[in-house]
């Protein structure tokens, strides 16, 4: 495992990504306030963060902005990402330039407002991760790659360069990535479409159910 220079890797902040419009979800509601089980997707992506334990929490917000944040009910501070419609590296970008200015954070985990079932555990083992030296960190699902993903402050510079949709997957192709067993604590799934939700809704109606969700983003 990549082991930092440092053995005092500061405080891990969460940045929550709810920032894009959700095309193919094909609702006047916005995406992260879709309701599941009469809950937003956000707020149980949010929830899940907060409770892992990471402290500093974001959200980056974008399209629809107005309502995302009323929606956030000021439970933590959100970051405006006027770029949003470039793709979600542009929401990771803004989250990490807010993050730069704060010294004491040496690394973000990364999720998605659209994956409700991403549970606190998931959170809790990278941050584990990172302590133990990992710079570049992903949640796995039956061996699968998913998220969240924590990124160690010394490659923030490179993540603010990538554009698009490719987000962190890209830096997985360029640097050491410990992968971390994330199995039982919860499922990565998207809700990106209205077929996504009813999946989501009948996987977890089966006791013990599970979902490997697609590749890594951000």
């Amino acid at each position: 495992m990549v082991r930092r220079e440092s053995d005092r890797p500061g405080k891990i902040a969460g940045l929550l990504l709810a920032a894009g419009r959700g095309e193919r979800f094909e609702s006047p509601t916005p995406k992260p306030l879709i309701l599941l089980e009469g809950r937003t997707l956000l707020d149980q992506a949010l929830s899940a963060m907060l409770a892992s334990g990471i402290d500093p929490v974001f959200v980056v917000v974008g399209d629809r902005r107005e309502e995302v944040k009323r929606a956030v009910a000021g439970r933590v501070p959100v970051i405006d990402n006027p770029g949003w419609a470039e793709g979600i590296a542009s929401s990771l970008r803004a989250g990490l330039d807010a993050l730069e200015t704060d010294s004491s954070v040496g690394a973000a985990c990364i999720g998605l407002a659209d994956q409700p079932r991403v549970g606190p555990d998931a959170y809790r083992r990278l941050v584990a991760a990172h302590r133990e030296g990992a710079l570049l960190a992903v949640a796995t699902y039956g061996g699968v790659r998913a998220n969240p993903v924590l990124l160690d402050r010394s490659l923030w510079n490179e993540a603010r360069g990538l554009e698009g949709d490719a987000g962190a997957r890209i830096l997985m192709t360029r640097h050491e990535v410990v992968d971390v067993p994330c199995d039982g604590t919860g499922a990565p799934a998207d809700v990106d479409s209205q077929d996504d939700l009813r999946s989501i809704r009948r996987a977890h109606s089966r006791p013990g159910a599970d979902s490997q969700g697609p590749p890594p983003g951000p």
